[in-house]
């Protein structure tokens, strides 16, 4: 019987975390959250989360972890034997730092500008302009990332939690015809033939042969 309780939306942040699961192996049950039509502000998701986001993961305990670091970081940490956490403070160090990024800065900065532009801007006039700087910090972020992938595979050199972070803003990249940088691109491509990200995508609804076709080097 499954002891941990997955609320998620296909595609959206919270594949980040439906990959760790499946990394894991561990049993869960998954329950949609449907963010169109407002199902986060319902009273009954609100009791289990009162900040209305996703993903969600409840606990054997009935208590409920929010935000996605913090979700990835439980689960590495109550894993051990997956060895899905860095052992040494300097790597450890550097997934929490790319995790924080990739979340706070080219997902919440960058993409919701794309994704969620009226919630920047009210005047249709400036929504232009506000998804450009959504690009801007998004490929500047790539950037940043792709510097630090110049020398190994994953964020913190064996893969890690951090990884299926990257993974989901990548996934949104494809999606939105924005170029990954060369050693970002390489990432996705790596991630794309794990057999849990394959799962995972069909699952949520997308056919993992279609993606990753036009990341080609910047």
């Amino acid at each position: 019987m499954a002891t941990l309780k997955l609320y998620m939306t296909p595609g959206s942040c919270s594949t980040g975390i439906h990959i760790i699961l499946e990394e894991l192996d561990e049993i869960f049950e998954a329950y949609v959250v449907n963010l169109p039509a407002g199902d986060h502000f319902k009273a009954d998701y609100v009791a289990i989360n009162p900040k209305s986001t996703i993903p969600t993961l409840v606990r054997g305990d009935g208590t409920a972890l929010t935000e996605v670091p913090a979700i990835a970081y439980w689960l590495a940490r109550t894993h051990p034997r997956a060895r899905l956490w860095p052992e040494d403070v300097e790597s450890e160090t550097r997934a929490l730092e790319a995790m924080a990024y990739i979340v706070g800065t080219i997902h919440g900065q960058g993409f919701a500008r794309i994704f969620a532009t009226p919630t920047f801007a009210r005047n249709p006039a400036d929504h232009d302009a506000v998804r450009q700087l959504g690009r801007d910090i998004v490929e500047k972020g790539f950037a940043i990332l792709d510097a630090a992938l110049a020398k190994q595979d994953y964020i913190a050199g064996p893969f890690s939690v951090a990884d299926p972070i990257l993974f989901y803003v990548a996934f949104w990249a494809d999606k939105t015809s924005i170029q990954l940088p060369e050693h970002v691109a390489a990432h996705y491509r790596r991630m794309l033939a794990r057999p849990a990200v394959q799962q995972v995508l069909r699952e949520e609804g997308y056919n993992p042969a279609t993606l990753g076709l036009a990341m080609v080097t910047a």
